[in-house]
């Protein structure tokens, strides 16, 4: 589904060069779930924009379910990332004035689908997230859990071959994040490649396989499970520590 070779980019201002990515290599295969980890800084975001297509990168080679990406112009990018890409995001990005059908109706209107395919695949579509009885709801009106749920929905209404999901947790609470992560887990169960982006260790160990990124590049996974674990060990002793 997705084949990084030696991705690299450079962000470059009039007094400074940053390194986001460097000779960056990673394969996902189709029906994957991947989390992707890392500390703030590592190039975890770089690397979901330059998979999403919403940024290029300066050296190295992209193939996405069989496309070579590299020297694609942003209109053949913007094809292909409509046609084979579904987006989930922190903050929702729900457009307030919109209640639920039409909030997940807005992607499918620029891809310029007719009235009836629209709302068949509206409709599978929070059906799959369990939201069918909210289609009049504005999201005002929903929990936080639920908004999130509706902008799945918007992803999966366009029936995408990758969903990218970055952080799609952050803005919950622990119960509706596993809530979340038992939708994404279901999405993944019935063929749909998902990559993942999380702080949250927790989670990242429930995706089938893990990816840790450090300083640009993919780190080893299970050396970062060993640290973690020595670390929770540590604040476990110092917790019984004080506590005696």
């Amino acid at each position: 589904m997705l084949k990084m070779e030696n991705i690299s980019k450079i962000y470059r201002t009039d007094l400074i060069e940053t390194s986001a990515l460097r000779n960056f290599h990673l394969s996902v295969d189709a029906g994957e779930f991947v989390a992707v980890t890392g500390p703030s800084g590592s190039g975890k975001t770089t690397f979901l924009n330059i998979a999403g297509l919403l940024e290029q990168f300066d050296e190295g080679q992209y193939e996405l379910d069989g496309i070579n990406i590299a020297g694609l112009d942003d209109d053949a990018c913007s094809e292909i990332r409509n046609a084979k890409i579904g987006f989930i995001f922190q903050s929702f990005n729900l457009i307030p004035d919109l209640n639920v059908f039409d909030n997940v109706d807005v992607p499918l209107r620029y891809r310029g689908f007719g009235g009836a395919e629209r709302k068949r695949r509206i409709e599978r579509a929070l059906e799959t997230v369990g939201l069918s009885g909210r289609v009049k709801h504005l999201p005002s009106q929903l929990s936080g859990g639920q908004q999130q749920r509706v902008a799945i929905a918007r992803a999966l209404a366009g029936e995408p071959r990758l969903l990218l999901a970055d952080e799609p947790t952050g803005n919950l609470d622990s119960l509706m994040a596993r809530q979340v992560m038992e939708l994404l887990e279901q999405i993944n169960e019935q063929g749909t490649t998902i990559i993942m982006v999380t702080h949250d260790a927790e989670l990242a160990r429930r995706a089938r396989r893990n990816v840790h990124v450090l300083d640009g590049k993919v780190d080893d996974y299970s050396a970062y499970e060993s640290r973690l674990e020595a670390d929770e060990k540590d604040a476990r002793t110092t917790i019984n520590t004080n506590a005696e």
